[in-house]
């Protein structure tokens, strides 16, 4: 009994040499590589450590350093300085679920293929971090994280858990390709819902605070969300740079605003922008609202050739209409004011009111173009109670046929001037005039226009201008049938004789002034030459009694 004894004490002391010898041996880089070269050949994982700490002073904490771990031929998934490992009773039960785990001092990529980490804890802690998350429709980079995650259970793709408390601040980030510094978050993760409770950050020279949540379909709750003095830059045009917004299914909008933005990007800026967004909901490239509201100003708005300067708006969202309280904005040296309403189901843009006073546009070159082109089905019908003009000189610069009117001032009631997504004047009746007018180098005065359009066609019921020492007076009909054949009668009396030539009729063999009679028809149809559908007859006498006839046919007049 007694060398039983010895040799079971013998045997308990070897096993504890072997023990603290271990302990030791673990604690140099050959144990470390012993270990790592162990998980590395009976696993999936990658796995590195430099050295392995454990301090009796603190008998509950493991200490790894140069750490590296990921899945075998992937970008590694964690890469730390240092990880300290809080150990506890629970290691006898569950031997890869700790109290605590602090990463310091390096990189944690977050994507669908990172390797899953295999241990779970009480609580992650990262210091001085830096979070990547390629290929996650979130490019995510930020620096010098610190914050921590409760519990921690990392899965598949989900390197902070299901559910968790989290709570992280970062020295610089970008997410995006938008950056931002000295970033606060503070929320939850509830499987795929997430929510911020608190959002901070100082963004684009101006800084960001707020709240919001994301549910589980990707939709997004903003509470609050405030923008201060932003200077944001981009190389993107603003259909790109909204892009964001048409990802997700939906953005629930409670309340945002910005104060003294200035934005900037491919082809379009705002200036001084402040902006108050309440109650709306984007989705489907629509809105849903029940009471929601925007009021928006700013120095300068540029998209494309349009710059409005000054412009102020306020719009008063429902389900089925947003109202449009107030439009002003001074554009092309003038003032141009508008207020009335969007028609969601009708597709339609119904303006109580369009003013314009003191405009000095120059017409686009395409203008005619553009006049023809279908419209977005999004935009069906445009009308306009009622329209004033005041003022404003209108020039347009095509060299086949330029013309400029001067002081122009005109009103007009009931105007409709889309129609199943096309431009025209459907309906409605209006008067303009101007106090001098160019048509094709000829020189006018106090030309005058009056007309009244219906389903079947547009009746020019008045038109007139002096020119030289007399007056044209004309009046004609246009139909709205897709061949828009037009005819038009006028007559000229004490006119140049020749006043008809800069405008498409051959000189006549007469000089001064005379009396002119003119009746022709055309057709002016979209892609048509006008010149080889007009037919007509012109009588022309001068002031000596010289008279002329001429008839053309097709655009031609026989002999000249």
């Amino acid at each position: 009994m007694k060398f039983l004894g010895k040799l079971i004490i013998a045997l308990l002391v070897v096993i504890l040499v072997v023990l603290i010898a271990a302990y030791f041996l673990l604690q140099t880089r050959w144990g470390a590589a012993q270990i790592s070269s162990w998980v590395n050949e009976k696993s999936d994982y990658s796995f590195s450590f430099e050295e392995m700490d454990h301090r009796w002073a603190s008998p509950t904490h493991l200490t790894l350093t140069n750490v590296t771990f990921g899945r075998k031929g992937q970008p590694a998934t964690l890469v730390a300085k240092n990880i300290d490992i809080g150990l506890s009773s629970r290691q006898f039960s569950q031997p890869m679920h700790v109290d605590k785990i602090l990463l310091q001092d390096g990189t944690l990529n977050i994507s669908p293929d990172a390797a899953p980490l295999p241990f779970q804890a009480d609580m992650l802690q990262l210091s001085d971090m830096a979070i990547n998350s390629p290929n996650t429709g979130w490019e995510l980079h930020a620096q010098r994280v610190n914050g921590g995650v409760m519990p921690w259970q990392p899965k598949q793709g989900k390197v902070l858990g299901s559910t968790a408390d989290i709570q992280f601040s970062a020295g610089s980030m970008t997410l995006n390709g938008v950056p931002a510094t000295n970033v606060l978050l503070q929320g939850a993760i509830n499987n795929e819902q997430v929510t911020l409770a608190t959002i901070g950050a100082d963004m684009a020279r101006g800084s960001l605070t707020g709240n919001a949540n994301r549910l589980a379909d990707g939709s997004w709750q903003i509470g609050s969300l405030r923008l201060n003095d932003t200077r944001l830059q981009t190389d993107k045009s603003i259909t790109d740079f909204l892009a964001p917004l048409a990802t997700v299914p939906s953005v629930k909008i409670d309340n945002l605003e910005v104060t003294d933005a200035r934005l900037e990007g491919k082809n379009w800026a705002v200036t001084d922008l402040d902006l108050s967004l309440r109650n709306l909901t984007l989705a489907n490239g629509g809105w849903q609202s029940d009471d929601g509201r925007l009021s928006m100003n700013a120095s300068d708005f540029i998209i494309g050739a349009l710059q409005l300067n000054d412009p102020i708006v306020n719009i008063d969202f429902n389900p089925q209409t947003a109202v449009l309280r107030q439009f002003t904005s001074r554009w092309e040296r003038g003032m141009v004011r508008a207020s009335g309403q969007w028609q969601r189901n009708e597709k339609k843009l119904a303006l109580d009111e369009l003013v314009f006073a003191g405009l000095e546009y120059t017409l686009p070159a395409d203008w005619k173009t553009l006049w023809l082109e279908p419209l977005p089905a999004w935009l069906n019908t445009v009308t306009i109670k009622k329209l004033s003009a005041n003022r404003n000189l209108i020039i347009d610069i095509d060299p086949t046929f330029p013309f400029q009117l001067t002081a122009l001032d005109g009103t007009a009631n009931n105007l409709e001037l889309v129609r199943n997504n096309q431009w025209g004047i459907w309906s409605g009746d209006a008067t303009l005039n101007a106090s001098a007018a160019t048509f094709n180098r000829v020189d006018v005065r106090r030309p005058s226009i009056s007309l009244n359009a219906t389903d079947n066609q547009i009746s020019i019921t008045e038109l007139s201008a002096f020119s030289g020492e007399g007056m044209l007076e004309a009046t004609g009909a246009i139909s709205q049938a897709q061949q828009r054949n037009a005819a038009i009668n006028l007559r000229g009396r004490a006119v140049p004789v020749n006043v008809l030539q800069q405008w498409g009729w051959p000189a006549l063999p007469l000089q001064g002034n005379g009396n002119l009679q003119l009746s022709v028809t055309g057709s002016l149809a979209a892609q048509t030459p006008l010149k080889p559908t007009v037919s007509g007859t012109l009588q022309a006498t001068s002031s000596d009694g010289k008279q002329v006839q001429q008839t053309m046919q097709n655009g031609e007049i026989p002999g000249t």
